[in-house]
């Protein structure tokens, strides 16, 4: 046994580079070769990093460089700006397209295809966004390498300013462009994590693009048919979407409130998504009938097209007319709120009877109107007030000028229904072929401030009678091809 003082014992190393066996001291280092056991400084085998990209969800890991996803900018028509953003990703559509019969599989975005990561009803940011549900993405890729589908994104982001105004002050919270580039971000990973040929249409004005307006599907034809060299005529482009096998699933369906599980749903927003499959003439469902496999449930909209179908028989000349003139020299006062269909009334009913017409709208002013209207009935002619008038006060300052001219004074009530009345006005606004007037379309105020005003007209007031008039449609059948789709 040695001695507490006798040398230290001697190893063998090998030497790493002849392979030569030396004897050194064990408490020596030899700088050719790593740190003793005791010395070396231990590190871990996983970095930070991936500690933390473990724990982040798969939203917001880092995605793919953005240049995978291109995007574009498009006008709703060539005088108007830009209002609709295009994102594509693989080129935006499969390589094995046919030349016709493609099957679309169209979704919504946000509350369908992802929700917010947070919790928040709205995005706190680009990287606040996570999949609706787990089987989200399979089923987007099932429809993509097993069913043949052209899977497709329509997405309502009035949230979105491409073109603010420098005149208007910017929002207290965010920047308009920030915003913007905020969703463009979001949307680049969301595309980029799914990793198929995908096109993303989203809507950011009040225009025809604008669930449920057909304007979005129409511009996703187009693309289509660019894909597969189809040529340009309508005839080849209704032939490129195979309808009855495609659909479009979405959030916006019109359905009220509810307790599903004991848990409080609130009401859907609107029923624009439902509305849009019914415009392009497409299977609709439900993010929860879609991929969860719930049941539908049941939805109602602000008025049904089908209530309001074309009528194809004329009218024949024992037909009572809606409206007929008295004998002699009058004033007729209409009543009703904007799009009730006042001004053609008075093109069909009253202009061939030699009404003069009498309108704000051309004129901009009441004290305007009232002029006209004065001049006219001194020439003897009849004329026809077709303003809202709401209320009796607005109405009384007609019947008097009626009372100072010497003529009698009655009043048609256009009793039409509010949410015809908005789908009126949009189809005016968005159709120019039902536009004579070239109105733009009115903001929700103008019909919340006709009601709000509104008073039934009475004979009391001076009237010598009342015509209420129901809405119907009437026109061709090219009008009614657009009149008779959903546009708000």
């Amino acid at each position: 046994m040695p001695s507490p003082t006798a040398a230290p014992a001697k190893r063998k190393i090998s030497d790493r580079t002849t392979g030569s066996s030396t004897n050194t001291n064990s408490n020596t280092h030899d700088p050719t070769i790593s740190p003793p056991p005791t010395k070396r400084k231990i590190q871990a085998s996983v970095s930070k990093t991936a500690v933390a990209n473990f724990f982040t969800p798969a939203s917001q890991k880092p995605r793919p460089p953005p240049s995978k996803v291109t995007w574009e900018e498009r006008a709703p028509s060539p005088e108007q700006p830009t209002s609709l953003l295009v994102a594509t990703i693989g080129g935006g559509a499969r390589s094995d397209l046919p030349s016709t019969g493609i099957k679309v599989a169209a979704f919504d975005l946000d509350s369908t295809l992802i929700t917010t990561a947070s919790g928040k009803k709205h995005a706190d940011g680009a990287g606040d966004w996570t999949w609706w549900n787990p089987k989200v993405p399979k089923k987007l890729r099932q429809l993509h390498e097993e069913e043949g589908c052209q899977v497709i994104i329509f997405s309502n982001q009035g949230g979105l300013l491409l073109h603010p105004d420098p005149k208007k002050k910017a929002p207290a919270k965010g920047n308009t462009k920030d915003r913007v580039t905020d969703y463009k971000q979001k949307c680049t990973a969301i595309l980029a994590d799914l990793d198929l040929p995908v096109t993303l249409y989203a809507a950011t004005g009040k225009d025809r693009f604008r669930k449920p307006r057909p304007g979005m599907w129409e511009e996703m034809t187009k693309d289509l048919a660019k894909h597969v060299g189809c040529a340009s005529g309508n005839e080849d482009k209704n032939k490129i979407v195979d309808l009855s096998s495609s659909f479009f699933i979405g959030d916006a369906a019109g359905r009220p409130a509810t307790v599903v599980n004991g848990k409080n749903v609130a009401k859907d927003f609107s029923c624009s998504d439902r509305n849009l499959a019914a415009n392009v003439g497409v299977r609709f469902e439900t993010p929860e009938e879609y991929f969860l496999g719930e049941s539908p449930r049941e939805f109602a909209r602000g008025f049904n097209l089908e209530d309001h179908p074309f009528i194809t028989t004329p009218e024949t000349a024992t037909t009572t007319p809606p409206f007929t003139k008295g004998d002699g020299q009058e004033l007729v006062v209409f009543c009703g709120p904007p799009g009730a269909g006042k001004s053609t009334f008075f093109r069909t009913h009253l202009e061939p009877l030699g009404f003069e017409r009498v309108n704000q709208d051309t004129l901009k002013s009441k004290d305007k109107c009232l002029k006209v209207a004065s001049r006219h009935l001194q020439e003897g002619a009849s004329v026809a007030v077709d303003n809202t008038n709401p209320d009796p006060a607005t109405r009384a300052l007609w019947v008097d000028l009626a009372k100072k001219a010497k003529v009698p004074v009655r009043c048609v009530w256009f009793t039409t229904n509010p949410a015809i009345c908005e789908h009126n006005d949009a189809v005016r606004a968005m159709n120019k072929a039902l536009n004579p007037d070239n109105r733009d379309a009115l903001p929700r105020i103008a019909f919340n401030g006709f009601y709000s005003r509104f008073r039934e007209p009475k004979k009391e007031e001076g009237f010598v009678d009342i015509t209420q008039v129901a809405f119907t449609f009437r026109g061709t059948e090219a009008e009614y091809a657009l009149w008779g789709k959903y546009w708000v």
